[in-house]
């Protein structure tokens, strides 16, 4: 089995000093299906982090959501799973996007943070999505080559 590098899944960051990003961390000590990771969630007002666990299930689902992104719908991740949940509202209050962090099943927090989000963030995500699951042998090799050859989006 592959070791996974760790590496910024996602990176969802402004100018203002807002930002949500999921760090995988390494292969989970105690599962071999699972990725360690973190969310990380920073404001000037609040800044935190909490614990989760990536799997091939979750990591196919995120990229069905940067899909469902792509065609200008919002998305929920990860929502009724165990752990944390990542939505994103693309026309949030202060007319940017908006990242909420939900964990409903811990400590039953919620932060929503408004990100105004550079152009090309979709793409980018692909990229770093398709260079984990390249390196990731728990990945099944079908799901792998299906999103790696999906379409040229996912490169760039």
């Amino acid at each position: 089995m592959a070791e996974v590098t760790p590496m910024d899944l996602v990176v969802l960051a402004d100018d203002e000093g807002n930002s949500v990003s999921i760090k995988v961390l390494g292969q989970h000590p105690r599962w071999s299906a699972g990725l360690a990771s973190e969310i990380a969630v920073g404001t000037p007002f609040v800044s935190g982090s909490i614990d989760l666990v990536l799997s091939a299930s979750k990591l196919e689902a995120g990229g069905r959501a940067l899909d469902r992104l792509d065609g200008g719908e919002e998305i929920a991740w990860m929502e009724m799973d165990r752990g944390p949940s990542v939505f994103i509202e693309l026309t949030g209050e202060r007319d940017c996007p908006e990242v909420i962090v939900e964990d409903e099943s811990g400590s039953t927090v919620t932060v929503r943070v408004p990100i105004d989000l550079p152009d090309g963030w979709i793409a980018d995500h692909r990229t770093r999505l398709s260079e984990l699951i390249a390196s990731w042998s728990p990945i099944p090799s079908e799901w792998g080559s299906h999103a790696a050859g999906r379409s040229s989006r996912i490169p760039g």
